[in-house]
């Protein structure tokens, strides 16, 4: 028996990453996932990975409502039904000062990360209030969340966090009396390509020992976040909305802080990207 027994799950961006960690340990649980991507070779790859019937893929502009609204019908003919929606797809701008940065670049970072996730959010909630059904949408805090958490060289990513918290805080109120459960869920610091320094900018590279530091001493696996995935999707946030959930709380940072020096002389630091 899983937490998420014969539940359905659609995780947008889910091909790599956060979010392909999230349908692993959903599957793991009981569940049956649809992954999206813009690309459907990526998509492809993907679902070869989870047992057959398990996972279906849908290509996926989370930029386009149209787009997210047709995910919700294509993930309902395959499973019959959904139960969660994770609003997962997102990118950070390239590091650097605002004077520094390009306007296209910093608005497709606000595009994705916060009009996808309203993108979402508005075609779930849509979906469940049709079907009478007490779904669950989980948003994707990060960096910029937490009124401590300062995003200098990232402000458009750091933006977007801030705002989907706000976001989704607001649309758990509204619906509050409906069943439907609208959650936030914060990752923590994952070494993913939105993290990694393969191509790092002119201020990157000034920071470059400062920035490998803090993935050293705070970077966790994605399992992390995707074990908090599960329970919020589970039947423990049933009677609960505008709940959240941090990988990377104060007692975790606290932890991680403390063993940094014990793990580097032991050579346990985890440096994969996921």
């Amino acid at each position: 028996m899983g937490l998420l027994d014969e539940r359905v799950a659609v995780i947008t961006g889910s091909t790599r990453g956060i979010g392909k960690a999230i349908a692993h340990e959903f599957v793991r649980e009981g569940a049956k996932v649809v992954i999206t991507s813009a690309s459907k070779s990526n998509i492809d790859a993907a679902v070869a990975e989870f047992p057959k019937d398990c996972a279906y893929g849908c290509v996926c502009n989370v930029v386009s409502l149209s787009e997210m609204e047709h995910l919700l019908k294509a993930a309902v003919e395959r499973f019959g039904r959904v139960d969660c929606f994770i609003n997962n797809a997102g990118i950070s701008d390239p590091f650097g000062s605002i004077t520094d940065s390009d306007p296209e670049v910093w608005g497709r970072v606000v595009d994705t990360n916060l009009k996808g996730t309203y993108n979402g959010t508005r075609a779930a909630i849509g979906y469940f209030l049709r079907e009478n059904r007490k779904g669950k949408v989980i948003n994707m805090a990060g960096s910029g969340t937490d009124r401590s958490s300062n995003t200098p060289w990232i402000s458009a990513y750091g933006s977007t966090k801030a705002a989907i918290a706000r976001f989704t805080y607001a649309v758990a109120e509204e619906y509050r009396h409906t069943g439907i459960a609208v959650m936030l869920l914060h990752p923590g610091l994952v070494r993913t390509g939105m993290v990694s320094a393969e191509h790092p900018t002119p201020e990157l590279l000034r920071q470059l020992a400062t920035f490998n530091t803090i993935l050293d001493i705070f970077a966790q696996p994605p399992s992390v976040a995707a074990k908090l995935a599960v329970k919020l999707a589970s039947a423990w946030s049933d009677t609960k909305t505008g709940i959240y959930l941090s990988a990377l709380d104060g007692r975790r940072k606290k932890w991680l802080l403390l063993t940094y020096p014990f793990r580097k002389i032991l050579h346990r630091i985890d440096c994969r990207t996921w």
